[in-house]
């Protein structure tokens, strides 16, 4: 079912809608949305994750690709048909989001995390339905292998007492002079959660100097004065960015079966 896109209209509704973006042409790793694992596209393993949350109202898959949203509709999922040259899947989000104009909550899910928890999805979407001034929020775990604290590849956040974002880098963040001092270090991972308002605001701000320098699209809500409230899981969902990763995640499957 591809869905037309509307005009923009604000909402005092709680309703949530979870999009999930999926593009065809990764630079790594073309066509991985539809990508099959245990006999199942990618794409379809995010959503039916996406079904089992209880405190979502809609999901949908926002393409830029008639492959992806002929697949979408041949497992029951609804699509919505987006621009092609978006820079990132927040702007896609917000394109295919503007079709659901009684969705106060909107939900960014990766479409390359088959094994998303429901109930990360779930907890994200109480938080900003019950706490409208909370604008925009994320999720973040402990780091336990001590190997990722310089990886650049796994971005680290620091937040505040209240649970806000401080900062996020690709840099050792914080750096631990003094380890009596009980600090920890927390990896943040790409799900975000937006007030539907602020969305078309975020994405209608130019990309921000830092945000620029650490290729980190969360940045531009700091630099522009807005934190993102950071929720706590121990569940960290692998991605899969190559068909080796696609592989590993499909014999993670098996096991679970088994």
């Amino acid at each position: 079912m591809n869905l037309p896109v509307t005009a923009l209209a604000a909402t005092d509704s709680d309703r949530t809608l979870v999009a999930i973006p999926a593009r065809w042409g990764s630079t790594r790793f073309p066509g991985k949305p539809l990508h099959l694992i245990a006999g199942k596209p990618l794409v379809q393993h995010v959503w039916e994750r996406c079904q089992q949350c209880r405190n979502v109202d809609e999901v949908i898959i926002a393409t830029d690709d008639t492959r992806i949203a002929e697949a979408a509709a041949s497992f029951g999922a609804k699509c919505a048909l987006t621009a092609p040259d978006h820079p990132s899947g927040t702007d896609r989000i917000a394109e295919a989001a503007r079709a659901f104009p009684d969705h106060r909550v909107i939900i960014n899910v990766q479409g390359d995390e088959p094994l998303i928890s429901p109930a990360l999805i779930d907890e994200l979407a109480t938080v900003l339905v019950n706490e409208p001034q909370v604008r925009m929020i994320t999720a973040a775990a402990p780091v336990l292998d001590p190997a990722h604290i310089t990886d650049p590849n796994i971005v680290k956040v620091v937040f505040d007492t209240h649970g806000d974002s401080l900062y996020f880098s690709r840099s050792p963040l914080p750096f631990i002079r003094d380890a009596s001092a009980g600090a920890r270090h927390y990896r943040h991972l790409g799900i975000y959660g937006f007030q539907r308002g602020f969305l078309f605001q975020f994405v209608a701000w130019p990309p921000s100097r830092l945000e620029r320098a650490e290729a980190l699209e969360q940045l531009r809500a700091l630099e522009n004065g807005v934190r993102l409230r950071v929720v706590l899981t121990d569940e960290i969902s692998p991605g899969v960015d190559t068909p080796e990763q696609a592989a590993a995640v499909e014999r993670q499957l098996a096991s679970a079966v088994l």
